[in-house]
């Protein structure tokens, strides 16, 4: 699996050194896909501001994980900002065995992907996966998930199929990221038991007192769902458009700057583009590094096209 990211990676970063002054037509339009979490919505949202600001017309759709992969597949997806790893894997297994998605990166260290609780039921004795069934009537059995076909939500199907934890007669709560949160205020406002799918970066980590648990190690990772996010490219794209491939294999977040930015969407009632772009003016100095080797649409100075939009 190694040698296959690292042959893909070299493959793209071979394809893009030199970006072409100018790109055809077709390279205009650059289909994004955004799978719902705020933390991808965040980062495709700087990618397609500064996108704009250098001439192009990004395109998002909101799609699933695995309509994501199947779509880069046939070509109707170009970038995906958002491959979680090692959660992800057996998403994206099949899709880079068969050479349709090359990846990059990380664009992401620093993450984590687990189970979460309130910090008063850790107190309360619940600090691993494995304390979840000896207090199973205070949860009433359930875990809260996000949106049905998500890896994490498989992961929990998976481990209750299975009767991992003791957890063989509970229930996975599907919804979406938003509607898991409301849960957890409502459950946080009531001093209520409940278990969730909890990451960082997002603000859940400092709007409510959360502990993750540990014990998950064989289904999210180690070090409490550590986790990287790559930057996928569907095949192909790096030789068709190598100036914009270029520009997003350059893109590096940090967990800080992602928290500011979903702190804007989910708290401030900012639209995703309006918070970039914030963030961006009020942080000008982290583009440098993403315009390395890259120019506009039609091939005059990156630099020159980002400040007119930073300074605007």
């Amino acid at each position: 699996m190694l040698k296959q990211i690292l042959g893909s990676t070299f493959g793209l970063a071979f394809m893009i050194g030199v970006a072409a002054a100018a790109e055809p037509d077709s390279c205009r339009t650059v289909h994004f896909s955004d799978v719902g979490w705020t933390d991808i919505t965040s980062t495709t949202a700087v990618a397609t501001t500064l996108l704009e600001a250098l001439g192009y017309t990004p395109d998002s759709k909101l799609l699933s994980i695995p309509v994501t992969y199947t779509s880069m597949k046939n070509k109707q997806i170009d970038v995906y900002l958002g491959d979680w790893q090692p959660s992800m894997e057996t998403d994206r297994k099949p899709f880079l065995d068969d050479k349709s998605i090359e990846v990059s990166g990380p664009n992401l260290t620093g993450a984590k992907y687990t189970f979460a609780v309130p910090q008063y039921v850790a107190d309360a004795g619940v600090k691993d996966f494995a304390d979840l069934q000896k207090f199973a009537d205070k949860f009433g059995r359930k875990i809260y998930g996000i949106e049905p076909g998500n890896n994490g939500n498989r992961l929990i199907l998976d481990m209750i199929a299975k009767g991992d934890f003791g957890l063989k007669d509970w229930e996975l709560i599907e919804s979406s990221e938003q509607g898991m949160l409301s849960q957890v205020e409502k459950a946080t406002k009531a001093n209520e038991w409940i278990v969730f799918l909890g990451w960082a970066p997002h603000p859940m980590n400092t709007r409510y007192k959360i502990d993750y648990l540990a014990g998950g190690d064989a289904y999210f990772g180690a070090n409490y769902g550590g986790a990287e996010v790559y930057t996928d490219i569907r095949n192909g794209y790096g030789a068709e458009c190598p100036n914009v491939t270029k520009f997003v294999t350059n893109l590096r977040f940090t967990v800080d700057m992602e928290n500011q930015i979903m702190n804007g969407i989910l708290n401030d009632g900012k639209e995703p583009k309006a918070a970039a772009k914030d963030w961006l003016k009020a942080h000008p100095d982290v583009v440098t590094p993403w315009l390395k080797g890259v120019t506009t649409f039609d091939g005059k100075p990156a630099a020159n096209a980002v400040n007119a939009l930073l300074q605007g």
